[in-house]
């Protein structure tokens, strides 16, 4: 298991070799996000290729804008780290990347099984001038869409986001915190006739945050905000594997791990992208500006795109990988759990029919529904969300509220109570 440096250590470490760290390589990703035995091995490999020895020193964070600060204000020399697809195009904006560089020598180039699909989208990057394609990889990739427990949900009413209106599942909603998946997804859904019909195209729609888009957006949250139980950042999932919500607005990665956690205490859950549209959202590898060990950095990326590596950060982490490729294609396909669908998008012509997980890579026609997000406007709808969630609160925010006040004034008194209860004990014993 790869050793996690204190943070005391790493200063003196980073301090004591201010102009020369070329053997040591910091990797800064989101927690829970990869095969940590994999980075052992990297150095064994990077060894093999170089001859030069590196060591890794890997830390993770929780949010983006938590790694962009680090980068952007505290000018943290990471050498290779892994933001969303929007704080790519922000980084980007603000000259904080380096050009990835491809020369590996006698090393093979492995950014060639990124699949064509995930290639295409990191074109759509706004780049500020920049071809993002130039200075990020793709990593992970998956859907914004809804689990539901089909015992109180049926298949038929979750294939439409209209679902999420139905006043029958009032304090059964749950709604992920993400402002900006939940608009994109949204926006999208609610232009879905304007899309079809060719008056507006989704890559242009996904850049929309406009006051007409956004008011539209937040009308159609007002219309059923009455029902959600909470806006949760992590704890969805888990509240869906004890029944205790029946839908959850949330990303398809933790739709997975509910549905397997689920189906061992024997509750089946499902995932489903409506039909009216949704969300795609990308994570990839990036070289920051102030990186120090480019070159170890440009070799681990290399080293992540290769497909037994792929499988085994899938494998670990239950996301979807970036790569991909008949060797991916045919460790992903199970013809007897699987009906087949049509992923020739990602994996070329010939995965017109194949037998995968439709949770982890949707059918064609799906995917063809679904915008990609991007770094605009984000002060107007933080006003939005911030105006959703809180002056507009729900009834069941406030209960919630009331429930929760209620109980810290009953465990005051309570509290109060025993205390005068034991003084009057103590002082009648006293007197006897």
């Amino acid at each position: 298991m790869k050793k996690i440096l204190l943070a005391a250590v790493m200063a003196m470490t980073i301090w004591g070799c201010a102009e020369d760290r070329g053997n040591i390589l910091k990797v800064y990703n989101w927690a829970d996000y990869i095969d940590e035995e994999l980075l052992d091995e990297f150095e064994e490999w990077y060894f093999e290729q170089t001859g030069e020895t590196v060591e890794i020193i890997y830390q993770t964070f929780d949010i983006n804008e938590t790694m962009l600060s680090k980068i952007e204000l505290g000018h943290e020399d990471y050498d290779v780290v892994c933001p969303s697809d929007y704080i790519i195009e922000r980084m980007l904006m603000n000259d904080l990347l380096l050009p990835i560089e491809r020369n590996f020598g006698q090393t093979p180039d492995y950014f060639g099984n990124i699949s064509p699909y995930i290639d295409s989208k990191f074109a759509e990057i706004e780049g500020h001038g920049k071809d993002a394609r130039d200075y990020s990889v793709g990593y992970m990739w998956g859907t914004v869409g809804l689990i539901y427990n089909p015992k109180y949900v049926s298949d038929e009413k979750a294939c439409s986001w209209e679902v999420l209106k139905d006043p029958a599942y009032k304090g059964k909603l749950l709604m992920k915190d993400a402002y900006r998946d939940i608009y994109t997804t949204m926006l999208t859904a609610l232009n879905k006739d304007a899309l079809e019909s060719g008056e507006k195209d989704l890559r242009t729609l996904a850049f929309d945050t406009s006051d007409e888009s956004i008011a539209l957006v937040e009308n159609y949250l007002n219309s059923f905000k009455e029902s959600i139980a909470g806006w949760e950042a992590d704890f969805g999932k888990e509240q869906m594997t004890k029944e205790l919500a029946w839908m959850n607005l949330s990303w398809s990665g933790d739709a997975q791990w509910a549905i397997d956690e689920a189906a061992e205490m024997d509750i089946e859950l499902r995932y489903t992208i409506p039909s009216e549209g949704s969300a795609v959202w990308f994570d990839g590898w990036v070289i920051p500006k102030y990186a120090r060990n480019i070159k170890a950095a440009s070799y681990f990326i290399n080293f992540m795109c290769m497909p037994e590596n792929a499988l085994r950060n899938m494998d670990m982490t239950g996301y979807v990988s970036a790569i991909g490729g008949d060797d991916v294609l045919e460790a992903m396909s199970d013809s007897l759990e699987y009906e087949p669908v049509d992923v020739s998008y990602f994996f070329g012509e010939g995965a017109s029919e194949a037998c995968v997980n439709p949770i982890m890579y949707p059918d064609k026609e799906t995917i063809e529904r679904c915008a990609m997000m991007h770094d605009t406007d984000t002060e107007a709808l933080l006003k939005m969300w911030s105006r959703v969630k809180g002056a507009n609160a729900s009834a069941w925010t406030y209960i919630l509220i009331v429930l929760v006040l209620g109980g810290l004034i009953m465990a005051v008194i309570l509290k109060y109570y025993r205390k005068n209860y034991r003084k009057k004990k103590y002082s009648r014993g006293k007197r006897k």
